[in-house]
């Protein structure tokens, strides 16, 4: 598997990295801890992901991987130092290799060699936004039951997918588009579990990985979503809720983890949580419990939610949502040590969030129907 990955990403002695995701993360323990370990490279410890920032900047690691929350975060956070200083943002629209070269310095980025993005696709436009200041970064797919199994190399990036094979592996598409991997080094089995390990790798060697995918011409993978946690609603139309929420999280970095629900309903309908540190930079002094019904955070997630429903097919949108005043963090009952929801434990939480949702007919100012928009995408 080691020898898999450095065959398109090369890992040296003379490499840097830093560890910062939970152990319990594909992306550090496998990456970092065991093949950065093989191959000789050194890994420096950032226990607590608020000190990224600084531990990136000291280190200057020469590779790094992220899952793209982490790279929402940095590119705003760099979009934010732009807006300060207008003439420093026209420096960067227009492309001037000192401005993109002093902001890839700033993130600690200017001797990367690759990155990495996985657990989720990358927005299209925060990878255009990495591309141009020159941080050479490709999506990658992969289960801790089959280590990395798709990636492009840099050069050959495409946005909204996740590559082709990596060296080693077989793909190929169930008839219901569930992707299939076999390959020599695939898990033996689940620890004391034989009737699950049977029900995942069939007799003929592919593990079922319970994931969606699609195939274009040129055999660039991209993912639709888990297969059991798709959206059915009640006219019978599939979709897929990671895709729905992540159009909404990129409207807006105050908007954190999000569920949406819409299974046997008519419409979609939202639990959004707040990124709570980010709200005193748009002027929001409240705190406690009054941070979540402050009119500005409010109305950032109406205008959040909008501009996220104006990217989705009509059936797609959110017609409702609610701010849910607490947060969802990695490792807690809601959220795996991985950062993935908990759908059915999140359903169980605020099934009766829901159902005021599909009932609600007042606005209270955390309780709201969406704005109607028009949707961009072209029914499918």
């Amino acid at each position: 598997m080691g020898r898999s990955h450095v065959a398109r990403f090369p890992i040296t002695p003379d490499d840097r990295a830093v560890s910062y995701l939970p152990t319990a993360h594909l992306a550090d323990r496998g990456i970092l801890y065991y093949f950065h370990s093989i191959y000789g490279a050194a890994i420096t410890m950032c226990p607590n992901m608020a000190d990224l920032g600084a531990a990136l900047a000291q280190v200057r690691p020469t590779t790094f991987a992220a899952v793209p929350r982490v790279w929402e975060k940095l590119k705003q956070g760099a979009e934010a130092a732009l807006a300060a200083d207008p003439a420093l943002q026209a420096a960067f629209d227009r492309g001037d290799d000192a401005v993109l070269s002093a902001i890839r310095s700033r993130l600690g980025f200017d001797e990367l060699r690759w990155a990495l993005s996985g657990s989720a696709t990358l927005n299209a436009e925060v990878l255009a936004f990495l591309n141009k200041i020159g941080v050479p970064t490709t999506d990658i797919w992969g289960m801790s039951e089959i280590g990395i199994a798709t990636a492009a190399p840099i050069e050959l990036a495409k946005a909204g997918t996740v590559g082709f094979p990596m060296e080693g592996y077989e793909c190929r598409l169930a008839a219901d588009g569930e992707m299939l991997v076999r390959a020599d080094f695939l898990m033996k089995c689940y620890r004391k579990d034989p009737v699950k390990t049977a029900d995942t790798i069939d007799q003929d060697g592919w593990l079922h990985t319970g994931d969606i995918f699609a195939v274009d011409d040129e055999g660039y993978y991209s993912i639709i979503d888990k297969k059991k946690e798709l959206i059915i609603n009640s006219g019978g139309k599939n979709m897929s809720p990671s895709n729905i929420e992540g159009a909404v999280r990129d409207a807006s970095r105050l908007v954190g983890p999000m569920m949406v629900y819409g299974d046997n309903r008519p419409f979609n309908v939202a639990l959004i949580t707040i990124e709570a540190e980010v709200a005193p930079d748009l002027g929001v002094t409240a705190t406690g419990d009054d941070l979540y019904h402050d009119p500005v955070v409010v109305a950032t997630i109406r205008q959040a939610v909008a501009d996220g429903n104006a990217h989705l097919s009509r059936i797609e949108q959110i017609k409702r949502f609610k701010i849910v005043p607490e947060g969802w963090h990695p490792g807690t009952p809601m959220v795996t040590p991985t950062g993935k929801l908990k759908r059915r434990v999140l359903n169980e939480k605020y099934a009766a969030d829901i159902e005021d949702l599909y009932a609600a007919t007042l606005i209270d100012g955390v309780h709201e129907p969406a704005p109607a928009v028009t949707s961009t995408r072209r029914e499918s």
